[in-house]
């Protein structure tokens, strides 16, 4: 080829030799892809690295802390009618509005006077036991005064024992004495008597001898006779004596007796009177129950009897109150595997139903939309098919960047929790899982001082 043109194909024909080298080039695509690759499989391996939170999830429902708080029902205390609603649902009460009234329908307390005639009975009955009281007094004045009069009666009658004993005691020394006379005037009867016979003496002196003798028996009779009508009236003192202590005993024993039978209806009035003032009580307080009032602030949320002229039974509810501004507290639920890693004043984050929020469980510094909480209380045994429940409270101690508690929860709204452990690299959570090992939990203490201690830095700078 002489190669005469300017126009030639040497180029073309080079390019057509040297196809299978262009087929054998890398594309543009698929250099990019080998690139994104690439990136991909850098990025994956940084995140390997990367700190992740390990956490035990929990699904529950908000409820409140104490049992006061949380919604209860309002029941009659005794049976009755519906007469009257006072409050309406939804609406807000405080301690002490009355809720509805009712109406009595147990005949033993239809009488409109029953209260006043309860009263009635019960002074009649404190007028008894006065009067009662009055006579059981008498009666102890009554036995003091002959137990008085005895002692008095009975030493007057000692006395008059005692003189007539000296009485006895002179007769009978008296009568000793006379006897001496009698035996003196007997000698001198038998001396005159032998003189008489030898007529030394004259019959008249003898005759006065005789009548000396006759007259000192005579006296001696008397005195006889008088000491036997002493020692007869010291016996009659004597029995006397015992007369005036059985009689006197007698009647002291009688006033008792009326007096412990009186004590006795005493007491058995006093009883009737309680149980009368029991009574009158009973129905002042069955009188307010007829009002049934709140027990506390706050809202009712439904009623459970409807209509006015329903009857109720005693303890039966009539509608339902939510108490006003409860302390909240999340309750979720976990498994029995993760109660051991938790502990009280472990953080949580928190997701409610209706606030919207994007969680990162292994970074909850990056999420968005959860609230902080802290656990409160472990429950000790299980609440339903192994799981136990878990009260989480709002945390005071929150960082500032932390949200507080939204103020339009309402108890039983849907929970979602996370309750955060410890702090591991990602890959090695990856092998956890894959191998169903449990979380690592360090002392909380030393994580609660560290963190504190971090707070304190962040303060002071």
């Amino acid at each position: 080829m002489l190669k005469i043109s300017k126009n030639t194909d040497e180029k073309t024909i080079y390019e057509q030799k040297l196809n299978s080298v262009k087929v054998l080039q890398t594309p543009k695509a698929g250099r990019m892809v080998t690139n994104i690759f690439l990136v991909l499989l850098g990025l994956c391996v940084v995140i390997l690295f990367l700190p992740w939170q390990q956490n035990i999830r929990g699904v529950g429902a908000l409820t409140a802390l104490s049992p006061s708080d949380r919604p209860q029902t309002v029941q009659t205390a005794i049976a009755g009618r519906i007469s009257e609603w006072r409050v309406s649902e939804g609406q807000v009460v405080k301690k002490g509005d009355t809720l509805a009234v009712i109406e009595e329908i147990k005949d033993k307390y239809f009488d409109p006077n029953l209260l006043d005639r309860l009263g009635e009975q019960v002074g009649a009955k404190e007028q008894s036991i006065e009067a009662k009281q009055a006579k059981v007094n008498a009666l102890s004045t009554q036995i003091a005064t002959l137990q008085a009069g005895l002692q008095l009666k009975l030493q007057q009658l000692r006395n008059k024992v005692e003189q007539k004993r000296l009485k006895v005691t002179s007769d009978s020394a008296t009568l000793e004495a006379k006897k001496v006379d009698l035996s003196i005037a007997q000698r001198q009867m038998q001396g005159a008597q032998a003189m008489y016979d030898s007529g030394l003496i004259s019959m008249v002196k003898w005759e006065k001898a005789r009548n000396v003798i006759q007259k000192a028996e005579a006296t001696l009779t008397g005195y006889e006779n008088k000491l036997n009508s002493s020692r007869q009236e010291l016996l009659i003192s004597k029995l006397d004596l015992q007369t005036i202590r059985a009689e006197v005993n007698g009647k002291v024993a009688k006033s008792m007796s009326d007096r412990s039978n009186t004590i006795s209806e005493l007491q058995d009035s006093k009883g009737d009177l309680a149980k009368k003032q029991n009574e009158l009580v009973n129905v002042e307080v069955r009188k307010q129950n007829y009002f049934i009032r709140a027990p506390q602030d706050g809202f009712i949320v439904k009623a459970l009897k409807q209509g006015v002229g329903e009857t109720l039974k005693e303890g039966e509810a009539i509608l339902t109150i939510m108490p006003k501004n409860p302390a909240l507290a999340a309750a979720i639920y976990v498994k029995a595997m993760d109660i051991p890693l938790i502990d009280k004043g472990r953080h949580v984050r928190l997701q409610f139903d209706g606030w919207p929020a994007i969680q990162f469980s292994g970074w909850p510094s990056v999420s968005v939309g959860t609230f902080g909480g802290v656990v409160r209380v472990i429950d000790q045994i299980d609440s339903k098919k192994g799981k136990y429940r878990i009260l989480i409270t709002e945390d005071l101690t929150q960082d500032e960047e932390d949200q507080p508690w939204p103020a339009k929860l309402r108890l039983g709204s849907g929970i979602y929790a996370w309750v955060m452990l410890d702090e591991v690299p990602v890959w090695y959570e990856i092998w956890r899982q894959l191998n169903g090992f449990p979380p690592t939990v360090e002392s909380y203490e030393a994580e609660e001082m560290s963190k504190k201690e971090e707070h304190k830095k962040n303060k002071g700078k």
